[in-house]
């Protein structure tokens, strides 16, 4: 390649499977097999004289239609196309997409093809997806669609389009649709002032049945509620055509002149009717080359649209505008990680927020004064290698909007999900695969520990006693008997007077971060033995029975099916799975186990992908806390400690 901006884009060579050499001498590499250059533009003409000097092929490259979450400079693509024929925006010739919708589909291929499209519409995807959806009740209760464009856009003049089809098309709208407000959606570059228009939105605002949409919204929205679609040549037409609009075009894009559109123009004579199923399919599958956003390996066309789709859902939670108050230095940056799609405010108060805003804390920090909404955010079930007190970035959070998972003195959104949520078999089977794993992999919350233990021989009831940090608030919230791990080893040892007591510290109380309340030899004469350096999940596989007050260790014996004996009152307790010394009224429902799996693990926390740097699955997660553990030790020195606390203030201011 010639251009230094393709060689610059990143994951470029897991898109194209190939390997890339940037030349700016006058000679070609001797390994070079093709010339890539960006699509149709001025700027390939250089490209492609090199190519014919070298007597080599010339491959057009352009983004995908399924391509990012952000915009092209600020959002690298998930998906492009290569086309050594022609380019898919110009039809002056036949491109390799023509040639691809001249094929027969198989049932399997069509099949794949409407499962696609329909995945299309549900999850509400776009070529580009961080915009917000629009409020039904701002839009005019029946409207066209006209869609402006970017000046300088080559599918403009590669589809026989110029100026005057954009005047046509507004004309036609109007005198076509007497009855509906025109409503004109301009480009999102130039909603990011990146471009100009086509459209002279002024002027078109003069007619009093035209409306400007005032500011940049997703088309999910507007294509589900629209009468019909205009187009010159936008992709909005083809997701128009996804959303089974009716569409009507004044230039030749790709989807024009294939019988699924009205079209002013005549269609080139290569082109001929072809089905939904097969636009889709040679649109979305066959033409375009998919990059997995976390792996950065090729993928097909389903991954990249659940992954967007998930964007998508989880960027809409807050308000564009979020305010949080509370939030250390090294937190900052994991909020605005963990509620990308808005914007966040730090603020001192809580009374520094504007009324009506929801306000972001920290986990179980008293209720700001003022009557508003308190969002709660708090480590998750799957956090990371290494602990937070260690300044561990986590890989999930939990974000309530009721309460906070450990505080039993109130529901909390988990408490309210299991109760009310209904678990379909699909989500129950990913349950228990995804708990399958877990054990198979020996994950825990924080995947800690090297050493081993064996079970005594001899022993016939061996007796697990978690302990925790006694200032914690899952104590404080969620044990209103026992409130210290003397005095629940004192409890377990009279329960069971002759079973082996395995005591296990908490890990930030073992690593001097946090205090661990009695002294050690308190707890030595309780216990058969202290469990230091040993990971959590090989004390399970040599224990008969977990006790605890309210600590995660619980439901990750639960996980491996161990009996668990709750001596306060954890989010697991009360759902018919453990002993309960402290019943809880109002949980009444009885769960099976890969039902509290799927609300602990699947619908209540957010993960976000380490390598990504985007929301993901709690699957993904899963796999990158797998490869994390593998490749590294997870402690952290006191020395590096101090430096990282530093660090973290720094990039908090």
């Amino acid at each position: 390649m010639l251009s230094p901006g393709i060689h610059r884009i990143p994951g470029l060579r897991g898109l194209l499977g190939a390997e890339l050499e940037f030349c700016s001498g006058p000679f070609a590499p001797r390994r070079a097999q093709a010339v890539l250059g960006w699509g149709r533009r001025r700027s390939t003409r250089r490209s492609r004289a090199f190519a014919r000097r070298h007597g080599l092929p010339f491959v057009g490259l352009e983004d995908g239609f399924l391509r990012s979450v952000g915009l092209g400079r600020d959002d690298p693509p998930l998906s492009v196309v290569l086309d050594d024929e022609g380019i898919y925006y110009d039809a002056r010739q036949p491109s390799r997409l023509d040639r691809l919708l001249g094929e027969e589909l198989d049932e399997a291929r069509i099949r794949r093809a409407a499962a696609l499209a329909a995945a299309w519409r549900e999850q509400r995807v776009s070529k580009y997806n961080y915009q917000r959806d629009t409020d039904a009740g701002e839009l005019p209760p029946r409207f066209v669609l006209v869609a402006d464009q970017t000046r300088g856009d080559a599918s403009v003049a590669g589809g026989l389009a110029d100026q005057a089809s954009f005047a046509r098309m507004l004309r036609a709208a109007l005198d076509e649709n007497p009855a509906c407000t025109v409503l004109v959606k301009t480009h999102p570059d130039v909603f990011a002032g990146k471009a100009r228009g086509w459209i002279d939105t002024a002027q078109a605002a003069c007619d009093p049945r035209v409306r400007v949409l005032a500011r940049d919204v997703h088309p999910a929205t507007l294509l589900a509620r629209a009468a019909a679609v205009y187009v010159v040549t936008s992709q909005l037409g083809f997701e128009a055509l996804l959303h089974g609009v009716p569409v009507r075009t004044f230039g030749m894009p790709f989807y024009a002149g294939r019988g699924l559109s009205r079209d002013e123009l005549p269609a080139p004579a290569w082109r001929r009717p072809v089905t939904l199923e097969q636009l889709v399919h040679a649109a979305l599958i066959a033409y375009p080359r998919y990059r997995d956003p976390e792996s950065g390996e090729a993928c097909e066309a389903e991954t990249v649209l659940a992954h967007l789709g998930l964007q998508r859902r989880q960027r809409a939670r807050f308000a564009p505008q979020a305010y949080a108050t509370g939030f250390s230095p090294w937190k900052r940056p994991l909020v605005r990680r963990f509620v990308q799609g808005s914007r966040v405010h730090f603020v001192r108060r809580a009374e520094a927020a504007p009324s009506g805003t929801p306000l972001l804390v920290w986990g179980g920090a008293p209720a700001p004064g003022a009557a508003r909404e308190v969002v709660r955010l708090e480590d998750g079930f799957l956090r990371s290698v290494g602990l937070g007190a260690d300044l561990v970035a986590p890989l999930s959070w939990v974000m309530d909007r009721r309460g906070i998972y450990y505080d039993a003195s109130c529901p909390s959104d988990l408490e309210v999900l299991l109760q009310q949520q209904e678990f379909d078999a699909a989500l129950l089977a990913r349950a228990a695969v995804l708990r399958q794993r877990i054990v198979a992999g020996r994950l825990s919350k924080y995947n800690l520990g090297g050493g081993r233990w064996q079970r005594p021989a001899g022993a016939t009831q061996v007796v697990l006693v978690p302990g925790q940090v006694e200032t914690d608030a899952a104590i404080v919230l969620g044990a209103p008997g026992i409130r210290s791990n003397l005095e629940l080893l004192r409890a377990v040892r009279a329960e069971r007077p002759d079973a082996y007591l395995v005591y296990k510290p908490h890990p930030d109380v073992v690593a001097g971060l946090r205090r661990g309340g009695a002294p050690a030899p308190e707890f030595a004469r309780l216990c058969d033995r202290i469990v230091t350096d040993c990971a959590i999940e090989e004390l399970f596989d040599a224990v008969d029975e977990v006790h605890v007050l309210s600590s995660l260790t619980g439901f990750e014996a639960l996980l491996r099916e161990r009996p668990v004996v709750c001596h306060g009152q954890p989010f697991y307790a009360g759902w018919g799975l453990t002993k309960d010394r402290l019943p809880i009224a109002r949980r009444a429902r009885r769960l099976e186990l890969d039902e509290l799996v799927a609300g602990v693990l699947l619908l209540y926390p957010t993960y976000v992908s380490r390598r990504s740097g985007r929301f993901t699955t709690a699957e993904r997660a899963l796999d990158e806390l797998v490869a994390w553990r593998d490749g590294t030790r997870g402690s952290v020195s006191r020395p590096l400690r101090t430096v990282l606390r530093l660090r973290a203030w720094w990039l908090g201011l």
